[in-house]
């Protein structure tokens, strides 16, 4: 039997998990919990053929990892027995200190925790997951996957804030990127999908989940990208409310007296589609706007301003655009944010086929016309793929 990799992925308010080969990418069981903290959550397990999905109450990251290791159980899976090689970890930021697939130490721990106010709503998520794994396998190599590293060589132009130089110095603020690990396996997927060299191409990737970023990429190498030092930057997100107005955050603290910690629970938890209608899944926001909610269409309209806004910096700056990917749970499955995001592009060479694009399917596939210059895709990313494969090059380093 081929080795395998356990992968851990918490996010801001759901989790993935998997086991799978790293080579072929089959996946022996995985899961996902979604709505973490909510008064619902949903977990779905499948393994072995069979696929459980429960309705229950899951306060935070810890217990949906505990209810994720049940099912394991449940399903004949002793994890102590699997040849398992590595528990693979997404882990959000890796700030200056970690760029690459890192093997997890109490050092790494120490440093992921000193990192965690630049991602609160990821980082102490992340080391639940590696908390959980080390005392339920403590034979079993961790390693961190960081989702900052593809990002770690973005230009200065595009890196450096325009403040005091010495305190961003001094203090490593830097814009530092994230969902890096989605942004590079796209890019790649994409890249082979058409047939085409990975380093001759420029593609801008929409990663649009829960949180959401973009990217630009010039032949092989990221050159911008939406979120900065944490992220918090960049697109209207489900909780997040992506760029603000610096002011704003000051006139928050001395006009209307919030403390800092109050400010950034507003910005991380209350804002994005959530500030503006209440509710920060994208599917119950398309429903309330079928129902005729006044605030979830003007939240709509406000996250695909912010993305056609992105969207045409990037084409600048690219200059000639061959490839623009959509993926991630609303770029996969939401055909109207792609329709509308990319509406009225075709002096740019962008054309959407409309029955092209509303057709679903887990597998990469064109969404534009055969006219158009630039092909636009969506493609299905595979997070967990990657940081297994990730794992397992540098667990075979250590060995």
């Amino acid at each position: 039997m081929k080795p395998l990799v356990l992968v851990l992925n918490a996010g801001s308010s759901s989790l993935k998990y998997q086991l799978l080969e790293p080579d072929s990418g089959e996946v022996t069981a995985d899961g996902l919990v979604e709505r973490i903290g909510e008064p619902v959550s949903v977990i779905t397990h499948e393994q072995g053929g069979n696929k459980t999905v429960e309705d229950l109450h899951l306060p935070d990251h810890r217990a949906a990892i505990g209810k994720a290791l049940e099912l394991f159980a449940a399903g004949g899976i002793d994890l102590e027995r699997t040849d398992l090689c590595a528990v693979g970890h997404r882990v959000v930021h890796g700030g200056r200190s970690f760029y690459q697939p890192t093997l997890i130490d109490q050092h790494v721990v120490d440093e992921i925790f000193r990192l965690a106010p630049l991602a609160p709503l990821h980082n102490p998520a992340n080391l639940v997951g590696i908390a959980a794994a080390r005392a339920l396998l403590p034979d079993v190599p961790g390693v961190a996957v960081f989702d900052t590293g593809f990002f770690h060589g973005l230009p200065d132009e595009a890196a450096l804030y325009a403040i005091d130089r010495q305190v961003t110095e001094e203090h490593a603020l830097r814009r530092y990127g994230f969902h890096g690990t989605s942004h590079d396996y796209v890019s790649h997927r994409a890249a082979e999908f058409l047939g085409r060299p990975y380093d001759e191409v420029n593609q801008i990737v929409a990663h649009l989940g829960n949180g959401a970023s973009m990217s630009a990429i010039r032949h092989g190498h990221p050159v911008d990208t939406t979120m900065g030092m944490t992220p918090l930057e960049g697109l209207v997100m489900g909780t997040r409310s992506g760029d603000t107005d610096p002011g704003l955050v000051l006139h928050l603290h001395r006009i209307i007296g919030l403390s800092v910690d109050e400010i950034d629970d507003l910005l991380n938890k209350r804002s994005g589609l959530k500030g503006l209608c209440r509710e920060n899944d994208f599917r119950a926001v398309t429903e309330m706007i079928a129902a005729g909610d006044e605030h979830a269409k003007q939240a709509y309209d406000v996250y695909i301003h912010r993305l056609r806004r992105y969207f045409g910096a990037y084409l600048i700056d690219l200059g000639t655009t061959d490839i623009i990917s959509f993926t991630a749970g609303v770029g996969e499955n939401a055909a109207s944010v792609r329709a509308d995001s990319l509406a009225r592009l075709e002096g740019f060479g962008i054309e959407i086929d409309a029955e092209r694009n509303a057709v679903r399917g887990s597998q990469p596939r064109i969404i534009s016309t055969d006219a158009s210059r630039t092909t636009v895709l969506v493609v299905p990313t595979n997070e967990e793929l990657a940081i297994a494969q990730a794992a397992k090059v540098v667990v075979s380093g250590v060995a």
